[in-house]
């Protein structure tokens, strides 16, 4: 069976790892920090901090944005739960913002609307979707009037770049940006998660939240009676100044990102190769087209998705996708939309407020693409697509 999606490890990846075991520091070490830093340097921002997952990511970005009781998050339908779950994390409530049909990205005029019913809007959170970054002046032009933060979910997008060329997690248009490095993702950690920010003060809020709310660099202390000794510090003491959570990242799971990472521009590379195959030969196929056509040079390519007419087709998606599965092709949907899941549906949510998501979803089927995709297994898929569809 050739997979949607897979990740590449090679010698480097496991030479990494093991360098680390031998090391004696599986955790709270120097790869995390360094992982860090390489991080930061490739998208261009100030800071980055590590976590366990991109949902941690998401959690404590949420947190940092202000969002609580009383206070609402916006994303899109089209996503992961994760994305709109962090806002209820974090004890606020989650509006969706529908998308645009074109990029599959949240629409800003869809944004403007959400804001308008929701003026307790602490945090807008648009998704890259399958890598393709979002209109984001836009987005934070609305987010600015609304005193509202900003926070990318870049989980598809690491490597993607806006029209002017920075790279997705630089934090010009946002606060925040997180990341995903789960194996799927750009690169792999295993399980991991980063959130880059130029903030001074939300990157200090960071450190701290990751690591149950304790204090850290040169935090002042709030008891200072405890902390001091005749005015020294007592060397053995720290605070935990709020509630935070353990979502440390591990050594291990670091020193195998830090060499993907170095191997990233490759990976897209290979994607964007395999993309324009995709669209070139794929486009004489009935009934079917790219779910996303512009920003090919600037995408992650994460995803690659058709939206197929299953009613002109003749076929239901199960029955083509099982179809494919005999075939050897491998597929899945991205995403059934977060308002349909029973737990926002129970809160309010209706899919009928969102049509342009609801009419994607009616139509979109992933197929593989990842670096370690041949020549020929490619070329299987497209046949196979041709016999089905043709």
């Amino acid at each position: 069976m050739i997979p949607y999606g897979k990740h590449h490890i090679d010698e480097d990846d496991i030479a990494a790892v093991v360098d680390v075991l031998r090391s004696g520091l599986l955790t709270q070490g120097p790869a995390v920090e360094s992982f860090e830093r390489a991080v930061a340097e490739y998208v261009g921002a100030k800071h980055a901090v590590a976590v366990s997952s991109g949902t941690a990511a998401l959690h404590l970005a949420a947190l940092a944005a202000g969002v609580g009781p009383g206070t609402t998050l916006i994303t899109t339908p089209i996503t992961f739960v994760a994305s709109a779950n962090a806002g209820l994390y974090a004890g606020g409530k989650v509006a969706f913002a529908d998308i645009d049909p074109d990029t599959i990205n949240m629409s800003p005029a869809a944004l403007a609307e959400t804001l308008a019913a929701n003026p307790d809007t602490k945090a807008i959170v648009p998704v890259h979707f399958a890598g393709l970054p979002c209109d984001m002046p836009a987005i934070k032009s609305l987010a600015d009037k609304a005193g509202a933060a900003v926070i990318e979910d870049g989980a598809h997008a690491l490597g993607a770049s806006y029209p002017d060329g920075q790279r997705v997690g630089c934090c010009a248009h946002s606060l925040m940006t997180i990341f995903s490095f789960h194996p799927v993702k750009a690169i792999a950690a295993g399980e991991g998660g980063m959130i880059t920010t130029n903030d001074d003060a939300v990157y200090r809020r960071l450190l701290r939240l990751r690591s149950h709310g304790i204090n850290k660099l040169d935090d002042p202390f709030v008891l200072e009676d405890q902390a001091y000794t005749e005015g020294v510090q007592n060397p053995w003491y720290y605070e935990m100044q709020e509630l935070g959570f353990h979502y440390r990242i591990t050594d291990i799971q670091c020193a195998l990102a830090n060499s993907q990472l170095r191997k990233l521009e490759s990976f897209l590379e290979r994607r964007r190769v395999i993309v324009k195959r995709y669209d070139a030969e794929l486009a004489g196929v009935r009934h079917l087209s790219p779910a996303q056509h512009s920003g090919r040079e600037r995408s992650g390519h994460h995803l690659y998705v058709l939206r197929i007419d299953f009613d002109s087709a003749g076929i239901s998606r199960p029955k083509l996708m099982t179809a494919l599965r005999e075939r050897g092709v491998g597929n899945q949907v991205h995403y059934i939309p977060v308002p349909m899941q029973p737990l926002y549906r129970a809160q309010g949510s209706e899919i009928a407020l969102y049509p342009n998501a609801r009419s994607y979803y009616e139509q979109a089927l992933s197929i593989p693409l990842y670096y370690d995709l041949s020549d020929s297994e490619q070329a299987h898929v497209i046949e196979v697509f041709k016999e089905l569809l043709g």
